[in-house]
């Protein structure tokens, strides 16, 4: 950290060796890893990787004692296209490394990595099919074409039905410095075959002008920059109130883990408050955007951006004072590349402190007596970058035991060209001959809960009229009705604001002191729904967007909500609707809630050619956690005369 502990935009690092089972695994275990993989004998030369991910079941056995301390297993996904074929590598690390299984996988099915698109981008610059169709367009020099490598997303040719594929996304730039999205080439889709990386063919869908209005996003690219904003410091002189050691934090009585993984991201571990559990892991586990525009160049965009491509490779490395700005603590982490490397993302993960205006407040006029405390939350952040977009995952926790989600996404709009004056029926005209169509962007959530112990159960909150004359003289009688969901059948949710509707998380062996179990309320404020025809590819690939909650049983096989493997995945062979099909009891049970948040985009020309930051947010609060508000020990704000205004 530097030596002026609260200057403005201060960083401080995490170690970077693992010190706990649940640490994010390290760029030399990674390495190590591969390499006893390779030593194996049955990976050849044109091997690629998808993946390397800690064992989390076998790290919370070692941290029961149940395993060797210091041992780490290491979950592979490997390719060999030579074969071809792919498996699943379970690795031991420690005093013995070797490999402990290899467990076949259609080739076809790992996601994509980072090398195959830019290898399949590489391949069509260099193939004479595209290069005719640019060319058609007036475009003949394709060094400056940008391909983005898409998954097929259920649009599989019969006659490619055995190739893994992907197909491209064109761009064009006028100059290396130009900024490719805001001129979609369109009609233009390239077919790849990625274990080849063979064009197989380019559809051409006829000729549409390229735009050529520019999209400059650096400072300046739309004339003189606006004036008069004055410098807006965060300074904390003695320093954050938060304590780090290695990836546990400590801050206002939360205690927590910081994880990474490369499908996921961000993990969040063994969140407690005062001293009482409330959730074993949190992470957003999958995200799914359909596009719902049937020209060419859109209709087969729907993409499952975690599972197809993996939130690890994809995150940004944050810079000081722009992504974070106060006393930040940084995390780096580590993912395998496509080649079988480890690489580092420095500063991946993002922690500070924000004021957050009034906690509670009452003003006594009997008395003249204002009594108010102000609130402060302490955030953990990443943002990924998918193509043209860009989400942030923004986990706060608050001084009163509450967590919030907040996910921002802005980056810039897939678009595609259109003629002058052409109607644009499914989306919008953001620019001349560029329209944004519609789409959705779902975002599925993964909750341990953990609610004052291990065995949880759910129930569901609804407002009814009281419908009870006896109950209700006046007609203005109203009730809470909770219904438990007991079984894995029944939960499988949908939000309605109409009713209030919200869920409890509830101990299956605690009571507050009013009989009631202790408790933790899940609210989702921000959800949409699939409009797509029932038989569509996007309503068949992802069933889990046709519910806002999903509740299982914790199965460490059960792991990701829209299945292991989407990338060229049967419709809905694997994912939560499935698991819940065993309709097992979750009556005190080791609970995995699924919430299911998002958005409806209809764009707007405002957000044109980058978005301003739109949210989606889930919340989780204590209902009857505590017996009193928690806060009421926060520091009276007007000990402090620099900041509170007093008498």
């Amino acid at each position: 950290m530097s030596e002026e502990r609260g200057s403005v935009s201060t960083r401080i690092h995490a170690r970077r060796e693992r010190t706990h089972p649940l640490d994010p695994l390290s760029p030399a275990e990674i390495d190590a890893a591969v390499a006893v993989a390779r030593a194996d004998g049955r990976l050849g030369e044109r091997t690629r990787f998808w993946g390397a991910v800690l064992d989390e079941a076998f790290a919370r056995e070692v941290m029961a004692g149940r395993q060797p301390a210091g041992e780490v297993r290491v979950g592979l996904v490997a390719m060999d296209h030579d074969l071809p074929g792919a498996w699943e590598i379970d690795v031991r690390l420690g005093t013995d490394p070797r490999c402990l299984a290899w467990r076949p996988v259609d080739v076809r099915r790992p996601g994509i990595t980072s090398a195959e698109a830019r290898a399949a981008a590489q391949s069509c610059r260099a193939s004479p099919l595209f290069r005719e169709a640019l060319a058609r367009r007036g475009i003949h020099d394709v060094s400056l074409t940008v391909i983005d490598a898409e998954s097929i997303g259920g649009f599989v040719p019969e006659k490619y039905k055995d190739r893994r594929l992907t197909w491209g996304s064109v761009w064009h730039r006028v100059s290396e410095d130009d900024n490719a999205y805001v001129r979609p080439v369109q009609g233009v889709i390239p077919l790849i075959d990625m274990a080849t990386m063979e064009v197989l063919e380019v559809e051409d869908h006829g000729v549409v002008p390229v735009s050529e209005e520019a999209g400059p996003l650096s400072a300046g690219g739309f004339g003189r920059d606006r004036e008069g904003l004055k410098p807006l410091e965060v300074v904390q002189p003695e320093g954050p109130s938060f304590t780090v050691d290695g990836h546990r934090v400590s801050w206002q009585g939360w205690e927590f883990r910081v994880g990474f993984t490369h499908r996921e991201g961000l993990v969040l571990y063994d969140l407690s408050f005062l001293g009482r559990s409330v959730l074993k892991r949190a992470a957003c586990n999958e995200m799914y955007v359909p596009y719902l525009d049937p020209s060419s160049t859109q209709f087969r965009k729907n993409f499952f951006d975690w599972g197809e491509y993996g939130a690890g490779p994809l995150t940004n490395s944050l810079a000081l004072g722009c992504d974070c700005l106060g006393v930040i603590h940084y995390f780096d982490a580590a993912y395998l590349a496509g080649d079988g490397t480890a690489q580092e993302v420095a500063q991946a993960v993002c922690m500070h402190e924000e004021d957050d205006g009034v906690l509670w407040k009452h003003n006594d006029l009997r008395r003249g007596v204002n009594e108010v405390r102000r609130s402060r939350r302490l955030i953990v952040s990443t943002f990924q970058t998918v193509a043209n977009y860009d989400y942030g995952f923004y986990w706060s926790l608050y001084q009163d035991g509450r967590i919030e989600l907040e996910i921002k996404l802005t980056g810039m709009l897939s678009a595609s060209g259109i003629e002058e004056g052409e109607e644009v029926r499914h989306g919008r005209v953001v620019s001349r001959n560029v329209q944004a169509p519609t789409h959705q962007h779902y975002f599925g959530l993964r909750l341990d809960t953990a609610v004052d112990g291990p065995l949880n159960r759910l129930v569901e909150e609804n407002v009814e009229a009281e419908d009870d004359p006896r109950h209700d003289p006046y007609g203005n009688a109203v009730r809470m009705v909770r219904t438990p969901l007991l079984s894995e059948a029944r939960a499988a949710r949908l939000t309605n604001p109409a009713t209030s509707r919200h869920w409890r998380v509830e101990s299956a062996d605690q009571e507050n002191r009013y009989g009631e179990p202790t408790a933790y309320r899940l609210l989702l404020p921000n959800t949409t729904r699939p409009f797509a025809r029932p038989d569509s590819v996007m309503a068949r690939r992802a069933p889990f967007v046709h519910q806002h909650l999903w509740a299982t049983v914790s199965d460490p096989t059960e792991r990701f909500v829209g299945g292991q493997y989407p990338n060229q995945a049967e419709p809905g062979e694997d994912g939560v609707q499935v698991w819940q099909r065993q309709d097992r009891s979750l009556d005190g049970a080791e609970l995995v809630l699924w919430p299911v948040v998002g958005t409806h985009h209809f764009p707007r020309p405002e957000q044109w050619p980058v978005m301003p930051v739109d949210r989606v947010r889930l919340v989780l609060e204590p209902d009857g956690f505590f017996d009193r508000n928690p806060a009421m020990d926060i520091p009276d704000p007007s000990a402090d005369v620099q900041h509170c205004c007093t008498s």
